[in-house]
Formats: C-alpha cells, structure tokens, sequence
C-alpha cells in the first residue's frame, strides 16, 4: 500500500529532557493498495515528533482513514529517521532528497470494526518512507 500524507508546517513545542519535541498536523492524503484505497481524514490526525540529541527524529503518527467506500481505520505508526548531516538540511529546508541517502522507516498498526478490512487487525507492518516537500510517501509492507 502506498499512503501520501499532506503536513502542515511543524509546530515547535520546544526542549525537554529527551530532546526536541514538535508536532506535524495532518492536512489529508490518499492511501491505495490492493485490497484497499481512500482518504487519510484531517483533524485529529498529528505525527508527534522527538528530535534527539543524537540527530535521529522520532516519529508517532497517529491517522484516520477513510476508505472509498466509508470504512474507517485507525492507523499508529513509530518511525526513525536520520542520515548525513547535509541530507537531513536539505530536507529541513523543503527540498526533495533521494530517499536512498537517508533511513527512513515505520512500523504501522492499524484498527478498524469494518469486517470488510478486519484482517488489519490481524498483521503487522513495515513502511520505508520518502520525505517530500508537500509531506512524506510511506510504502507499507505487510509481514507475511
């Protein structure tokens, strides 16, 4: 499954003891895979992010989905991201950078009551993701 998320600008919560907190909120996006497609639903959505001393962002994503045809499904995801330090300015400052030059993954949850995606419930997940401009790509990969 592919799943394309749009970011508002990050809101800097500031230091604390574990390192830089700050939040992105979630404007939408789309999803598709094989067995399912749809919207990734705005408000309430956030990626709560840590930037640790050691220069690794931290991510909790926390989303809704709505698929195509009205189910909705709660997806989690913890996520690191880190690379050179030239790489990791560049996409601070917005730019697109080829997702080979730094680490960027996630591990996705998902819930849902829909019986028709209830095997979501069931699996688990890996993501590589891409960080763009207009906000990352994840490209989620069920464990089998």
């Amino acid at each position: 499954m592919t799943l394309q998320v749009g970011v508002a600008p990050i809101q800097t919560i500031g230091a604390v003891p574990t390192g830089t907190r700050r939040t992105a909120p979630i404007t939408g996006g789309r999803f598709e895979g094989p067995r399912l497609r749809g919207k990734v639903l705005p408000g309430g959505s956030t990626d709560w992010q840590r930037l640790r001393s050691d220069g690794v962002l931290e991510m909790d994503l926390h989303v809704t989905l709505e698929t195509d045809d009205g189910a909705l499904i709660t997806l989690t995801s913890f996520g690191l991201r880190h690379g050179p330090p030239e790489v990791m300015a560049a996409l601070a400052r917005g730019e697109t950078v080829d997702p080979a030059s730094y680490y960027f993954r996630t591990t996705p949850r998902f819930t849902t009551g829909a019986p028709k995606y209830a095997f979501l419930n069931r699996l688990l997940a890996v993501a590589t993701g891409d960080r763009r401009p207009d906000g990352p790509i994840y490209t989620v990969h069920e464990i089998l």
